[in-house]
């Protein structure tokens, strides 16, 4: 799980501070105001740790098969009018894998850029935490790197040949010359590395519903941003022989009927062909995926996604609410938590939802939710600057700072209403007086 995240001049930061990641964290806010960026960071290291170039120092995307998303270039991240061109990227993390040596560790990296315009990383620091040993990489003159083990005063060596790789790991000859602390290195990069593979990420812009889905009966490895592959899931789910036969299809039926957006889910196979159709049954109709409202599309890609994820992942989430009428809105509130607690499931989110947000409050309010499981930012600009506001959510789910205006002002919409009213009918009357 992922305890922490800073970032610095990085796209509209210039610096976000620490930020508190809990089992569930809601990113609130404007159109434009930075929300994006904080879940882009996380997305330019994943795709940099998965990339086939061992020798990266950050994989900025274009790639449009294997990455998940395209940053440009450098001057694209960079806050403009950074003065010294630089910018940086650190979160600490938790393991709770019995089998890694690595329990909590932390990732600090600064990248620059070279004359020749390729991004470098400037100084890159693996820690295990909270007392273990902290090792640093730093550039020098003429493309050397320096390596250094943080409790000790001078350098243990410099050369080229000790460049990072793939923003989290030591060169091979930078572990040979850490000795028996070169081991240590290893496993806080590997521990570093499962916990950015074990992001999923799913867009705002998911893929529209099909008549029919070809199937090649086997087991998908992941659901795309766009949420292709999520039926191919259902599907495995529903047909494939196992232990774990029809789970994720139940759970999905459940939380359709929770949201009252369908009593059941189905997949069926179209004659004898390889292809097969989602069947959505509501109300004793059963009617194909795609003559159902599109909200069941969309949403199907999130409740998915929540119950292929192996335990311990962090699922990341912009809009989940997509298209939804307001109660399946709420519902995904109470979907996020009660899955986050069984299945040990990490919830970043991106929304614009009252709906769901004003869900969460009720949980808490109802001790479904504890405030220490859950986290609520809000993002504005400021001077064309993002700036990150926590709100203060006590035990009764009652904000103490919650900005003004952004989900409108409802109690002010009714007096005006009323105001309104009283005024017209004042001059009805006294159209019928004289």
């Amino acid at each position: 799980m992922l305890n922490t995240l800073q970032l610095k001049q990085f796209k509209a930061w210039a610096d976000t501070g620490q930020i508190a990641l809990k089992p569930i964290t809601m990113l609130l806010g404007t159109n434009s105001s930075g929300k994006s960026s904080l879940i882009q960071s996380l997305l330019l290291l994943k795709q940099t740790v998965e990339s086939p170039d061992r020798t990266i120092h950050l994989n900025l995307g274009g790639d449009e098969r294997n990455d998940v998303f395209n940053f440009g270039d450098f001057s694209s991240i960079l806050t403009q009018g950074s003065s010294d061109r630089q910018f940086e990227i650190h979160f600490t993390f938790t393991r709770n894998n019995p089998e890694e040596r690595i329990k909590t560790g932390a990732f600090d990296a600064v990248y620059g850029q070279t004359t020749n315009g390729a991004v470098v990383i400037q100084q890159l620091r693996l820690s295990a935490q909270p007392d273990g040993p902290s090792f640093r990489v730093q550039r020098r003159e003429k493309g050397a790197f320096a390596i250094y083990v943080d409790s000790e005063a001078t350098t243990r060596g410099k050369s080229r040949d000790y460049a990072p790789e793939r923003s989290i790991a030591f060169a091979s000859k930078a572990v040979t010359l850490l000795g028996e602390d070169g081991s240590v290195v290893q496993d806080i990069s590997l521990a570093i590395r499962r916990e950015l593979e074990s992001l999923v990420y799913l867009g705002p812009l998911r893929q529209k519903p099909q008549r029919d889905y070809p199937w090649n009966k086997g087991q998908p490895g992941i659901i795309e941003p766009d949420g292709r592959q999520a039926i191919d899931v259902l599907l495995a789910s529903s047909l494939l022989q196992g232990p774990d036969r029809n789970r994720i299809i139940e759970k999905v039926s459940h939380w359709l009927n929770r949201m009252n957006l369908a009593d059941q889910l189905q997949v069926r196979q179209v004659g004898r062909s390889t292809r097969y159709e989602v069947v959505i049954d509501s109300q004793s109709v059963a009617a194909n995926l795609r003559d159902v409202g599109i909200g069941i599309s969309q949403v199907l890609p999130v409740l998915t996604v929540a119950f292929f994820a192996p335990p311990g992942s962090t699922v990341i989430l912009e809009e989940p609410e997509i298209h939804l009428h307001p109660l399946a809105q709420s519902m995904l509130a109470e979907f996020f938590a009660e899955v986050s607690r069984e299945r040990q499931i990490q919830f970043v989110i991106e929304t614009h939802s009252e709906h769901l947000f004003r869900r969460m409050q009720t949980l808490v309010a109802r001790e479904q939710l504890r405030t220490e499981d859950c986290e609520l930012y809000f993002v504005e600009k400021d001077q064309g600057q993002a700036q990150l506001r926590r709100l203060e959510l006590d035990d009764y789910g009652r904000v103490a700072n919650w900005p003004e205006r952004f989900f409108g002002d409802a109690l002010a919409e009714t007096r005006e209403q009323t105001r309104l009213t009283i005024h017209r009918l004042k001059v009805q009357r006294a159209k019928r007086e004289s």
